[in-house]
């Protein structure tokens, strides 16, 4: 997918239809002079929903169709007839995407499975007819409720990405190679930083079949839980991974310093993501003998998983693949 088509940020105006008034009227038949109120209710405005698709894996449709404008309610009508119903405005996204009201912030909707439907802004509730208001003491009342008016707020629709892996580490550590050796994703690959300016999606094939979802997610650098960098675009992304492939590469100047960056850059955006099953990964290990290894590997507290690859050679490729694997699948205790 190209840089520019990828879209995972969007601001949208939302307007949700007015509820229609109850009707006023009174059943005048032939034989029937004083019928009594027979006024219908008014019907509900439309409202504005969002619906996981998960054919989609961008917000791109929504670039040009930012103003969300439902339908209001029609009046009801006489022999008790309600209004119709306005047309709602059902808005497609991929899974993982949450709607937020632009000046709080707050998360209001989150679409996480195919086919789910959430009302984001609800419709104006229609007014009642003077049909219903009609009592043992009051048997012809000439009024009616009007219809609620609906909501007109601007909203952001914003996505983050739902797959079982995630890639991190420094701009130029080698991921969207390795992405590109472990499935059939085809990133764009150059020696310079911030290659990867959108998140790309995997297919990892495991045995027997099976298959999950790795994202090559674009480099962190310091100060990216301020902003820094590609800041809070590339690090919202991170949440909704299960498992986190922390990679950095062997001919880094300081390892630990390296890795001490990316959580600390991790925890400051989110402390819940260093609650993440982590898996750190050496890329271009051919590089390395066996004792290199053993020094790289107390650089880090032991109960750091240290795992060593060579996306050229495919050193270390099929024993990750199993690491992950069983990262996805073990019990969380």
């Amino acid at each position: 997918m190209q840089a520019d088509n990828f879209i995972d940020y969007i601001r949208v105006f939302c307007k949700s239809g007015h509820g229609g008034a109850g009707c006023v009227h009174f059943l005048r038949e032939k034989f029937r002079p004083n019928g009594g109120p027979d006024g219908g209710n008014g019907g509900r405005g439309g409202h504005i929903i969002l619906r996981g698709n998960k054919n989609l894996w961008t917000l791109l449709h929504l670039r040009y169709h930012k103003n969300m404008i439902a339908e209001d309610g029609e009046r009801g009508s006489k022999n008790n007839s309600s209004g119709k119903f306005g047309h709602d405005i059902v808005i497609e996204v991929p899974l993982g995407t949450v709607g937020k009201n632009e000046i709080t912030g707050e998360v209001e909707v989150e679409i996480l499975e195919d086919g789910q439907e959430v009302i984001w802004v609800p419709g104006g509730r229609g007014g009642q007819g003077n049909g219903n208001f009609a009592t043992a003491t009051n048997q012809a009342p000439d009024y009616a409720q009007p219809g609620e008016p609906g909501i007109e707020e601007w909203k952001v629709v914003e996505l983050k990405i739902l797959a079982d892996v995630g890639l991190v580490g420094f701009p130029n550590a080698g991921k969207s190679t390795l992405l590109s050796v472990i499935s059939a994703a085809k990133p764009k690959i150059a020696n310079y930083a911030f290659t990867t300016l959108t998140p790309n999606l995997g297919i990892v094939e495991y045995r027997d079949g099976k298959s999950f979802c790795v994202a090559d997610l674009p480099g962190i650098i310091e100060g990216a839980s301020e902003g820094k960098g590609l800041g809070h675009r590339f690090l919202r992304h991170i949440e909704r991974n299960p498992v986190l492939l922390v990679l950095i590469p062997a001919d880094s100047e300081n390892h630990k310093k390296e890795y001490d960056i990316l959580m600390n850059e991790l925890e400051c955006y989110n402390p819940d993501l260093l609650d993440k099953r982590m898996l750190v990964t050496i890329s271009k290990s051919d590089m390395l003998d066996d004792e290199l290894k053993a020094e790289i590997r107390k650089e880090f507290p032991s109960d750091v998983p240290v795992h060593f690859i060579s996306s050229v050679s495919n050193t270390g490729i099929s024993e990750m693949k199993d690491i992950l694997w069983n990262m996805l699948n073990e019990e969380v205790e």
